[in-house]
């Protein structure tokens, strides 16, 4: 069975960031590209209070297999005490896209 492609979700407190953990995932070839998405705003409960802060959302494209390290060198790089990181599978799609992910993150 083929491995399966993943979008892996990102938040980062800018868009310096963002493109800090772009440029190192991907120049690691944990991930084939990163779309960095732009401002958002984030509303979300931390250490029992209700905050909204700006943020930066970046989408990774990556296989499954490269999960566990990309989550954590994003772990590493990430100023967050906890990063949002999450893989969703990529269940279709053009099936050249996904081989070249596969190809550029070293996957077959």
């Amino acid at each position: 069975m083929r491995e399966q492609a993943r979008m892996v979700y990102v938040t980062a407190p800018s868009h310096d960031v963002a493109l800090a953990l772009a440029e190192a995932v991907v120049g690691e070839r944990l991930a084939a590209c990163a779309n960095i998405l732009g401002a958002i705003t984030s509303v979300y409960w931390w250490d029992g209070k209700l905050n909204r802060d700006g943020e930066v959302a970046m989408v990774l494209k990556t296989m499954a297999t490269h999960i566990p390290a990309l989550t954590e060198r994003i772990r590493q790089l990430h100023p967050y005490e906890c990063p949002c990181i999450v893989a969703i599978p990529i269940d279709g799609g053009n099936p050249d896209f996904i081989t070249w992910i596969a190809a550029e993150t070293g996957s077959r």
